[in-house]
């Protein structure tokens, strides 16, 4: 015979069968809070992932001032002296900081090279042009936008470009942060080359290769140099004299059109008079 059963043990339906009706609702209220807590908690959590980015604190604050009173100094003497002339010392005097925070917060000369190059490289203008380049319609327009944007980009990079310039042939390492810049300049005239080609925009024997060496001999780095150094030129009227010149070279049906002057412009290049 088998060993007498104890009572089984209650479960929980049985538990809640058997409470009175004060207790079933002191239950239910229970649960209740519990479901609106966890609500409430995951509520919470997703705000924290989703909140507002936090306010910097004022050593944050004074960490990004030092960082940029450095960048601002560096950039004021390389302009006036030259990379090789200008010492670490110098540029934390301009800065008023310890020479020890230059190296810290920059990692010295070629750190701060580096910096500027960056900031100039990743203006948000070269990428708002490519985008709106390749998404237009129209050649003549294009070519006119690239012209402004390279043009904006002269007036205001015009001494990084030239301390890169001038400082590459004598430091390897300068060197070969130009031939890296150089390829990023001369890659952000490839969509819109390709962008001409897709449009059937280009002339007879032209495909977006040979078109994007024609933009790079614009306005690369020697054109504006060229006409603004050496025949006394603004940028604007540089820029657009060779927008003309880049329609003419690149586009189907230009040929034989007139080329526009920079001296149609009200003002005139230094040296030279309206009948130019």
């Amino acid at each position: 015979m088998g060993a007498a059963r104890g009572p089984r043990p209650a479960t929980a339906e049985h538990r809640v069968q058997r409470m009175s009706p004060n207790s079933k609702s002191r239950l239910l209220l229970s649960e209740s809070d519990s479901s609106d807590t966890s609500r409430s908690q995951s509520r919470a959590s997703l705000a924290i992932v989703t909140k507002a980015p936090r306010t910097p604190t004022r050593r944050q604050e004074y960490a990004e001032a030092t960082r940029q009173a450095i960048i601002d100094a560096a950039r004021r003497l390389f302009s006036e002296r030259g990379y090789f002339a200008t010492k670490v010392a110098d540029i934390a005097t301009e800065a008023r900081v310890a020479p020890a925070t230059v190296y810290a917060v920059t990692g010295g000369k070629q750190g701060l090279l580096d910096e500027l190059i960056t900031i100039w490289t990743t203006d948000p203008i070269v990428a708002a042009t490519v985008n709106h380049t390749v998404a237009s319609s129209d050649p003549v327009e294009m070519i006119h936008e690239i012209a402004a944007a390279t043009c904006a980009m002269r007036e205001q990079w015009e001494d990084i470009i030239r301390l890169l310039l001038n400082t590459a042939p004598n430091d390897a390492a300068v060197a070969e942060r130009l031939s890296q810049v150089t390829s990023i300049y001369r890659s952000a005239f490839v969509p819109p080359a390709e962008r001409l080609a897709e449009l059937g925009a280009l002339r007879s024997g032209m495909n977006a290769a040979h078109a994007v060496d024609v933009l790079w001999f614009y306005f690369g780095y020697s054109s504006y140099f060229t006409l603004h150094d050496d025949n006394g030129w603004s940028y604007a009227q540089a820029s657009r004299w060779m927008a003309d010149q880049v329609c003419h070279e690149l586009l189907a049906g230009r040929r034989g059109a007139r080329r526009s002057s920079p001296f149609d412009q009200a003002a005139t290049p230094t040296g030279h008079d309206e009948e130019g």
